[in-house]
């Protein structure tokens, strides 16, 4: 029996009334596993010292992107608060014509954007580069999205005041580096050349970002609980492949030193290997990705409380996506594209829609005609849609959970569809 046949056995009996659901709790989420001395030293001996290498590069540039601040400041100066969260992305837009990228609102942000990278070379998330440039002894990032100290909340941060300081959430980090790419082609002289630098330090920013086996964590310098884990969310993996790969072939990147270059080509191959070998399996069929895998073991893990580990359609959608763009595709990026693409198919629910019902929120219905749709995540063993809670608990009816986790997440979505329609194209 397929997996909508069977999503749509198992959702065929929830209600719109609330509290007369037949949905129960499976499981409880547990939190991923950061990346330490102590489990680096279970690998074969032949692994561990590029991995103690690698943790003891994160921790120095911890510490050096830390004392920056103070060194900025006179003695006994008070540092300026801390920028606002807002914004993102869509204050560095990528799409206008080239003669705008010369202007001096694209400038202006062009600075904000070179005077928030961090020593390390990366950028925070959520934040409005259209606003002012960062004051001296400001921090890179603004506070932590949840800044109550809960070590039951798997999102809490080490230091709620030092968190996502360099990071590939959110699209950050590689955006900052587009835009500062598209300012820095439209002014060729001298005065590009601060915004050629920059993206310069953003290519190492990358490379030494990247783990030994080609995955990238969320955040750089490590943070550790799930941040550490190798992160398809957000296309994270996957972006950071594509810019490095552009930079080591497109000629718009020719100012980037050669040796960047053939290194970011090596950094693709290696993020080709990882991607490939993270697919979930079962009884020896490829099917999709998670949302995150441990960085040494690959095992899918979890996220924040309510991001049970799972395959992940959206992530799965992303990750097909970004090896459909490789040029001269081997046989094993065939397999897994083939086998990802199957995955979706079979999980895809038609039949019922995911809307606002009544003062409920979102419900997911029964509707004739209507999808198709599919589940955010898929357990990996049963292949069954599942859903997370902010206490922890896992779910198999989306139903079921509290109305404010049920309003503030896209549960059911529907980009799957847009790779299938691209697979079509590409097959041929």
């Amino acid at each position: 029996m397929t997996i909508r046949i069977l999503t749509a056995l198992l959702l065929a009996g929830c209600t719109l009334h609330a509290g007369a659901t037949q949905g129960k709790v499976i499981a409880i989420n547990q939190p991923a596993l950061p990346l330490t001395e102590q489990r680096i030293a279970t690998l074969p001996d032949d692994q561990q010292d590029v991995w103690r290498a690698y943790l003891l590069r994160s921790k120095l540039q911890m510490e050096i992107d830390r004392q920056s601040l103070p060194a900025e400041l006179a003695q006994g100066q008070t540092p300026p608060p801390p920028p606002v969260a807002g914004g993102g992305s869509d204050t560095m837009p990528l799409d206008r014509p080239a003669r705008w990228y010369r202007t001096a609102e694209a400038r202006a942000i062009a600075d904000t954007v070179v005077s928030f990278q961090t020593p390390a070379g990366g950028w925070s998330k959520n934040q409005d580069r259209r606003g002012p440039a960062r004051l001296p002894g400001q921090r890179y990032a603004n506070d932590a999205e949840t800044m109550a100290q809960d070590p039951a909340n798997f999102d809490a941060p080490t230091d709620r005041f030092w968190t996502f300081v360099g990071s590939l959430d959110n699209n950050a980090t590689t955006t900052e580096m587009r835009f500062l790419q598209r300012v820095a082609a439209a002014l060729p002289g001298d005065e590009g050349d601060a915004y050629r630098a920059s993206f310069v330090r953003g290519v190492e920013y990358l490379l030494a970002a990247q783990y030994p086996n080609g995955g990238w964590p969320q955040n750089w310098p490590l943070e550790g609980g799930f941040h550490d884990g190798i992160t398809f969310n957000d296309n994270a993996v996957a972006k950071a492949a594509m810019l490095l790969g552009e930079v080591a072939a497109q000629p718009q990147y020719d100012f980037v030193p050669q040796r960047l270059r053939q290194q970011a080509a090596g950094a693709v191959d290696r993020a080709v290997a990882v991607i490939l070998a993270s697919q979930v399996r079962r009884d020896g069929a490829l099917l999709g990705w998670p949302q995150q895998v441990d960085p040494l073991t690959l095992e899918p893990i979890s996220a924040r409380n309510y991001e049970p580990r799972s395959i992940a359609s959206g992530e799965t959608t992303e990750v097909l996506e970004f090896l459909m763009s490789r040029p001269d595709p081997s046989p094993a990026i065939r397999a897994s594209v083939e086998g990802g693409i199957a995955w979706l198919q079979s999980a895809a629910v038609r039949g019922f829609a995911w809307e606002r019902v009544g003062n409920e929120g979102r419900k997911l219905f029964p509707r004739e005609g209507a999808g198709p749709l599919w589940s955010r995540n898929y357990d990996i063993v049963t292949g069954q849609p599942i859903f997370g809670d902010k206490d922890r608990t896992i779910h198999d009816d989306v139903n079921n959970i509290s109305e404010g986790r049920r309003n503030g997440y896209n549960w059911w979505v529907t980009q799957p569809q847009r790779v299938l329609d691209e697979y079509e194209d590409w097959k041929r």
